[in-house]
């Protein structure tokens, strides 16, 4: 149904043509191949592939081709994740056609485009402190939790975040299993990775 709304936006525009669909990740990537446009508008959630791993893809396959993200996630997770994995455009779904349609004409041009929600969001970000905004980011973790999600991001091993925080090895491998746990994240790579997309490992 969304892409049908999107579809009749582009219809009535004079500015914009629709040059191809997609249901999932692995069929947007081949049709972005397939029809090389000059905007890819993308959900984050869709099926086979999360949004900030899509993202990367077309950045690193299509460099030149700008990402604008249509989405109902408003958390600073999903948008600092999508915007830091190279999207050009930050909307959350229910903007009108006229602002969808300026959105895609400006991202094409070459500017960047944010909702105000997510205005507001980058401007609490950038006038806040980096604790306070990894806290409302990963607000199940605990403050030495974080602390060490940090340093995971940074490519610290256990020895060297123990040293850094003070801690026993043994008592940084527990923190890294719980923070695993409640990421629901297999492995330390995939929580570095999360953490990198939300702002944290910035020493």
């Amino acid at each position: 149904m969304v892409r049908y709304g999107i579809a009749a936006v582009v219809e009535r525009s004079t500015a914009i043509e629709l040059v191809g669909e997609a249901g999932d990740g692995s069929e947007l990537l081949a049709v972005v191949a397939r029809t090389r446009p000059d905007v890819v508008l993308t959900d984050l959630s869709m099926p086979g592939m999360d949004g900030g791993a899509l993202i990367r893809r077309l950045r690193k396959e299509h460099p030149d081709v700008p990402i604008l993200v249509l989405t109902m996630h408003e958390d600073d997770e999903q948008v600092f994740g999508a915007l830091r994995a190279g999207a050009r455009g930050y909307l959350i779904k229910g903007v009108e056609g006229a602002e969808l349609e300026r959105a895609i004409e400006s991202v094409a041009a070459g500017n960047a485009v944010y909702g105000q929600a997510v205005a507001n969001r980058i401007i609490d970000f950038f006038t806040g402190t980096s604790e306070e905004y990894a806290a409302k980011a990963f607000p199940e973790l605990t403050d030495r939790e974080r602390e060490v999600l940090d340093l995971m991001a940074l490519g610290l091993r256990n020895r060297a975040i123990g040293e850094r925080l003070g801690m026993a090895e043994k008592t940084v491998r527990n923190h890294v299993s719980v923070v695993l746990q409640k990421l629901q994240v297999s492995d330390r790579t995939s929580a570095a990775i999360k953490a990198r997309d939300a702002g944290l490992g910035q020493a």
